[in-house]
């Protein structure tokens, strides 16, 4: 028996001997495959971060290491422009969209390379949920981080700044300070009355030149920028054939422009700005005193009870405010527009209607029309009840 027993411990033992070898390589892999999976993920993460930034603070471990195994694999996806020679689109991103779906449409569109590696990035860098919707400028030359961050900021680098038509420098200097342009009312004011461009002879400052339009600015242009814009529209506006036109009616351009202020404060309703012309025209040249409303309103200035530039009604002493611009006092035209006209207007000095008119007045049924008389006697009769 005992010989036995020591045959099989003899066996088991040579048994162990033989496996020891292979459970300590097996051992020996095992813990070099668990150091690398360790390494891996312990150096991924600090990968990504050299090459992206930081990742969002709501990752797990998990999600910071898979959405950096992702990064990496679209370095080039993420960090080269699709096209660098590219120019810029409008792209809008609407309200409620998902970071799936902007990824996507960028795709689409043809701005980036991959829709997937875009939301990765986004998610990594915890951004998908702070896009902005809105209107933006973006290029293919733009690499996707560089459009992930622009679309965090919906704020336009362009904005839309009205002039209206009959604006005086001083109403457009008032709405300058919610336009998003960085321009104050005083440096735009001080540019109009001290211009640095050279003004057409007869001109005293930029008032009439600024012409009445919709724009789009740049946010950082200067003051001598937006002006240099309106002027450059005005100067689009009064054609060779206008200029012709003031020439026709015995005007210099200055006082082709003068009167045309004064006509687009006078016309509530544009088809009757030729008619309101030829008034003033046949005036001129019988050497009758224009007496016009709006040039003594320009002359008084802003009205503090009444909130605006253009005082309604005028009291006989406002028609008694001694002023070069008051018409009713001096004859012939102000010294200067008292207005900025619109092409309409200018047109209108140009091309007017020819009439026996001398005299008009507002209708009484409050549209906003004339109502215009040959003679004294009629302008009275037509006066309202």
């Amino acid at each position: 028996m005992t010989t036995h027993w020591n045959l099989e411990n003899m066996s088991q033992q040579r048994k162990k001997s033989k496996w020891s070898p292979v459970l300590l390589i097996l051992g020996c892999v095992l813990c070099i495959v668990l150091g690398l999976i360790g390494w891996l993920f312990y150096r991924v993460p600090l990968e990504a971060e050299d090459i992206f930034g930081k990742p969002g603070a709501n990752l797990n471990t998990t999600q910071r290491y898979t959405y950096s195994v992702q990064l990496l694999l679209n370095v080039d996806n993420l960090l080269e422009p699709l096209n660098p020679a590219a120019s810029q689109v409008a792209f809008q991103v609407r309200d409620g969209a998902t970071a799936s779906e902007v990824a996507y449409t960028l795709e689409t569109e043809g701005l980036i390379r991959s829709a997937d590696a875009f939301r990765a990035y986004l998610v990594y860098a915890g951004l998908d949920t702070g896009l902005q919707s809105g209107s933006y400028k973006l290029s293919p030359s733009m690499t996707a981080v560089d459009i992930a961050h622009e679309l965090l900021d919906a704020t336009p680098t362009e904005v839309t700044f009205n002039i209206l038509p009959g604006w005086r420098a001083e109403e457009i200097a008032a709405a300058l300070p919610t336009s998003g342009l960085g321009i104050n009312a005083e440096q735009f004011m001080g540019a109009v009355t001290y211009p640095t461009q050279t003004l057409p002879e007869g001109m005293i400052s930029l008032e009439g030149l600024l012409a009445p339009g919709s724009y789009q600015i740049k946010r950082d242009a200067s003051v001598q920028e937006v002006l240099d814009i309106f002027v450059e529209r005005f100067n689009q506006n009064v054609t060779p054939e206008i200029r012709q036109g003031f020439e026709k009616q015995g005007l210099t351009f200055a006082q082709g422009v003068i009167l045309a202020s004064i006509v687009q404060r006078e016309a509530m309703v544009e088809d009757e700005q030729p008619t309101i012309a030829s008034v003033f025209l046949n005036r001129m040249r019988d050497g009758s005193k224009l007496d016009s409303d709006p040039t003594v309103q320009y002359a008084i200035g802003y009205n503090q009870e009444q909130k605006t530039w253009w005082t309604n009604p005028l009291s006989a002493t406002d028609l008694a405010y001694d002023s070069p611009y008051n018409t009713y006092l001096y004859g012939g035209l102000p010294p200067a527009p008292i207005s900025n006209p619109d092409v309409s207007a200018l047109k209108a000095v140009a091309f007017p209607a020819e009439t026996p008119y001398y005299y008009f007045r507002a209708a009484c049924d409050q549209s906003g029309r004339h109502v215009f008389a040959k003679t004294y006697e009629e302008h009275l009769a037509n006066a309202c009840p």
